[in-house]
């Protein structure tokens, strides 16, 4: 006997990938049950499967980094007294990345590369250990939401934040429209999908200098990137990650304030204009802004 639940619920996270840097992304979750029925006559409470598994794949993907530990350019170094790990992923030519975080805001995907098979079987192996004894296993289906419009791979952090949304890298992949005197512009759509394609969009506020944190290029030399540092409720996180693959604003980087950046930046450029953006911040959600 089958059980499926479609739309389980949304990952939002980011990874490093050797090409594109660091990738924000939102996966859509469908899940399969394959088991013996209960003493309820059920393979499990429709209730339980979303409480449950949500919550275990929330905890495990969700609002986090994910490394691909197999990859050549990964090195990691965990510090066991105080639970943070140093990422360090040494992609060439000025464009490697470094992180030192709280353990919890990593997944450690073992495997070259971060993909949804890679995903889905890094997932298996930690909710097959709670799952009930009808239960003889589990297939999830990964994919990402249909959009025909532009849009964008965006990855940022939000310090002020109570919940996981604090983790200085996790990401969202998220469509964008834009309305121009009252009409659709797929133009300023495609200008903002281009713009932000797999970028890191930091807050001037967090920007600090070598001084201020942990980790240390090889060649000591950090011309080539930006540095991001705060203390949140989580603990401290650290970032250095190439400006080539950064975009820097004045306010917060929450999805209200990335729609207000969006439509200013639009009329600045055309003041006797008006303007209307709707930003998405990964599946079914975002924030409006008019100017």
């Amino acid at each position: 006997m089958q059980l499926f639940v479609n739309d389980l619920t949304v990952m939002d996270f980011s990874y490093l990938c050797p090409e594109r840097g660091m990738v924000g992304e939102s996966w859509i979750v469908d899940v399969i049950l394959n088991g013996d029925l209960n003493e309820e006559s059920m393979v499990l409470d429709f209730s339980k499967v979303k409480k449950q598994l949500k919550y275990l794949i929330d905890l495990h993907i969700d609002h986090k980094l994910l490394v691909p530990v197999e990859h050549v350019y990964s090195e990691i170094e965990r510090d066991n007294k105080t639970d943070y790990v140093k990422v360090d992923f040494m992609r060439p030519q000025g464009r490697s990345i470094h992180l030192n975080c709280p353990a919890e805001a990593y997944a450690f995907v073992y495997a070259a590369r971060v993909t949804m098979p890679t995903v889905s079987d890094y997932l298996k192996d930690v909710i097959a250990t709670h799952l009930p004894d009808n239960v003889e296993g589990i297939e999830l289906m990964l994919r990402a939401e249909v959009i025909n419009t532009p849009h964008y791979h965006y990855t940022h952090g939000l310090k002020k934040h109570d919940g996981n949304c604090q983790r200085i890298a996790h990401g969202h992949r998220s469509k964008v429209l834009v309305y121009e005197n009252g009409q659709d512009s797929p133009e300023l759509q495609t200008y903002w999908a281009e713009r932000w394609a797999d970028i890191y969009i930091g807050s001037t506020e967090d920007v600090v200098c070598a001084d201020d944190v942990c980790f240390r290029l090889a060649s000591g030399d950090f011309t080539q990137h930006w540095l991001f540092a705060y203390e949140s409720s989580q603990g401290r996180f650290e970032l250095a990650i190439p400006k080539a693959e950064s975009e820097l604003i004045d306010t917060d980087t929450t999805v209200e304030c990335l729609a207000q950046f969006m439509v200013n930046e639009h009329k600045r450029l055309q003041p006797a204009h008006s303007y209307k953006v709707l930003a998405f911040e990964g599946v079914g959600k975002g924030a409006i802004a008019y100017a």
